[in-house]
């Protein structure tokens, strides 16, 4: 249960993480922890996490090919109501728009693309920057499934 100083307050982070798929798990914990804080419906912070991690996972392997000389950034806003997250990596970026359908017969065998599908199906809000390297999410909390 929240301490209730806690209801009703916005938690906020910032950090910067290295190309490095190890550091995903320390940032999910956190954003986990804060879920929990909360008290998050389960189905928003498994939509949450899953979303969260595509994102990093994609900043980094995508991205930053990997290069562990690169950084992701990224921003975190979770209140009572809902979550928000913006993820930039140092890469050229892309055109969201470009990316094959994943579920077409074509690209069923294709390794990528599913990611960019699950979080924009899990969050309620999703946009990219012109250059293609940063995106902002959001997902509203206790919301009708659709």
């Amino acid at each position: 249960m929240a301490n209730e100083s806690e209801i009703g307050r916005e938690h906020d982070f910032h950090i910067v993480i290295p190309s490095d798929p190890m550091e995903v798990r320390a940032v999910q914990d956190r954003i986990e922890n804060l879920l929990a804080l909360h008290e998050v419906p389960s189905r928003d912070s498994f939509c949450v996490k899953l979303g969260m991690e595509e994102v990093l996972v994609n900043a980094i392997k995508h991205g930053n090919q990997m290069d562990r000389s690169k950084t992701v950034t990224v921003s975190v806003r979770i209140t009572a109501m809902e979550f928000e997250a913006k993820v930039t990596d140092q890469g050229p970026g892309f055109d969201p728009d470009d990316i094959p359908d994943p579920t077409d017969i074509e690209n069923l065998e294709r390794p990528c693309g599913r990611g960019l599908m699950l979080i924009r199906h899990y969050m309620h809000e999703v946009a990219h920057n012109e250059t293609g390297n940063s995106v902002l999410m959001r997902r509203k909390f206790n919301q009708p499934e659709e």
